[in-house]
C-alpha cells in the first residue's frame, strides 16, 4: 500500500511538471504511459529502458525517471539485468547528447539516473545481507538445539550404561543368591518369603532393562579395564557362580577403548550366565595373538533359556566395534558362547639409532658452517 501511494505521488508530481512545460494535448499520450511505468514497472530493466526512452523522446520531467531507476536498482540482481540497464543508460546518453549539451547530459545522468540506481542497489544489498544474517542466526539456533539434544542423549546413554553395567549386574547376583535359597526343608513362611524375594528381584531386573531400553544411545565413556577382571570374577564367585579365568599367549597392551570393551564383555558374559544359568560353571578365556585378543566367555545353557531384551549384547557391540573389534555369540551343543576379538595397541616405532646419529651430525656441520660463513659475510659487507 505504501509503495502504491509513493508511485501515485511521483506520478502526480511528474505530470504537473510535464504540464507546466508542454501543451495540454501532450498529456493525452504522456500521462497514460507515465502511469503504466509508475505502477506496473516493478523494477524490471525493460521498464527502466522504457522510462529512459519516454524521457528522451518527450522531454518529460524527471520524477518518474528517478522513481523507476530507484525501483530498478532494488530489483536488479543478475548480470543480464545489469547489462540491460547499462545498455539502456548508454542509449539514453547518446540520444540526449544530440538534443542537449554534454555537461547537461552528464549532470542529468548522474543525478536522475545513476544516483537512484545506486541507492536502490545499496538498499537491496542491505536487505539481502539482513536476510542472510537472519538465516544464519536461525541455522545457529538450530545447531545449538541439536547440540543440546546430543548432550542430553549422551547423558541418557551414560545413565543407561551405568545402570546396566553396575546396577544390572548386582541385581542379577541378588537374584542368583535368592534363587539359591529356594531349597527344600524350609518352613512354609520362610520359603514363601524367599520365593517373594526371588520374584521381586527378577521383576526389578526386568524393569531395569526396560528402562535401559528407553535410555540407550550410541556413544559412551570408557570404564574399567582388564586389570579389574579378577575382582569382577571374585564378586561372582562370592555370589555362588563358579567362574574359571584362564589365559594363553603373551599379554599385550590394549588401547583404552578396547581395554574397557574387554572388561564389559566379561561382565556381560558373567551376568547373562548368572541370570539364565544360575549356579552353572562359567569359563573366561583370554587368548593373546600377536595383534589381537580373543576373549571367550562360555557357560552351559539353562534348563529353560530365556530370550532377554538384547540390550546388553547391543551395548557390547556398540563398545567393541568402535574400538576396532568384532563381537559374536552363539548357542550350540548345550552351551552359550560369547566371543570378542579386540586389536592390541600398536607401539610407536622407535627412531633408528643411525637416524639420530645422522641428524646430530647434520646439525653439528650446519652450526659450524654458520659460525664460519656468517663472520665472513659480515666482513665482506663492511669492506
Amino acid at each position: 500500500m505504501g509503495r502504491q501511494l509513493a508511485a501515485a505521488a511521483v506520478l502526480l508530481a511528474d505530470v504537473i511538471l510535464f504540464a507546466a512545460t508542454h501543451p495540454p494535448v501532450a498529456l493525452l499520450g504522456y500521462a497514460p504511459a507515465a502511469a503504466l511505468l509508475a505502477f506496473t514497472g516493478r523494477g524490471r530493466p525493460v521498464a527502466f529502458a522504457a522510462a529512459l526512452g519516454l524521457a528522451a523522446l518527450t522531454g518529460g520531467s524527471y520524477p518518474l525517471l528517478i522513481w523507476v531507476a530507484y525501483r530498478t536498482g532494488l530489483a536488479t540482481a543478475t548480470r543480464r539485468d545489469t547489462a540491460v540497464v547499462a545498455g539502456a543508460v548508454a542509449g539514453w546518453v547518446a540520444v540526449t547528447v544530440v538534443l542537449r549539451s554534454v555537461p547537461e547530459t552528464i549532470g542529468a545522468c548522474l543525478v536522475f539516473v545513476a544516483l537512484p540506481l545506486l541507492v536502490g542497489r545499496y538498499l537491496a544489498q542491505q536487505r539481502r545481507l539482513v536476510a542472510a544474517l537472519e538465516a544464519r542466526n536461525d541455522q545457529l539456533r538450530r545447531e545449538r538445539e541439536l547440540l543440546a539434544d546430543r548432550e542430553q542423549l549422551r547423558e541418557r546413554l551414560r545413565i543407561a550404561r551405568d545402570m546396566h553395567d553396575s546396577l544390572g549386574r548386582r541385581l542379577s547376583l541378588v537374584s542368583v543368591q535368592a534363587a539359591a535359597l529356594e531349597v527344600g526343608g524350609l518352613p512354609a513362611a520362610q520359603r514363601a518369603a524367599v520365593e517373594s524375594l526371588a520374584d521381586a528381584t527378577r521383576a526389578a531386573v526386568g524393569e531395569l532393562y526396560e528402562l535401559i531400553g528407553s535410555l540407550r544411545g550410541t556413544v559412551g565413556e570408557p570404564g574399567p579395564g582388564l586389570a579389574s577382571a579378577d575382582a569382577l570374577a571374585g564378586e561372582f564367585r562370592a555370589a555362588g557362580v563358579p567362574v574359571t579365568v584362564s589365559a594363553g599367549g603373551q599379554a599385550r597392551p590394549l588401547a583404552p577403548a578396547a581395554d574397557a570393551a574387554a572388561y564389559r564383555v566379561i561382565e556381560e558374559g558373567l551376568t547373562n550366565a548368572a541370570k539364565h544359568a544360575p549356579g552353572r560353571p562359567v569359563t573366561v578365556r583370554l587368548d593373546w595373538e600377536p595383534d589381537a585378543l580373543v576373549l571367550t566367555v562360555t557357560n552351559p545353557l539353562g534348563e529353560r533359556p530365556g530370550a532377554g531384551a538384547g540390550h546388553g549384547l547391543a551395548g557390547l557391540r556398540e563398545r567393541v566395534e568402535p574400538a576396532g573389534g568384532f563381537l559374536d555369540h552363539s548357542a550350540s551343543g548345550g552351551r552359550f558362547r560369547l566371543v570378542a576379538l579386540l586389536p592390541t595397541a600398536r607401539p610407536r616405532p622407535a627412531e633408528p639409532e643411525i637416524g639420530r646419529v645422522r641428524a646430530t651430525a647434520l646439525g653439528v656441520v650446519t652450526g659450524a658452517a654458520l659460525l664460519v660463513l656468517l663472520p665472513a659475510t659480515m666482513l665482506t659487507g663492511v669492506s
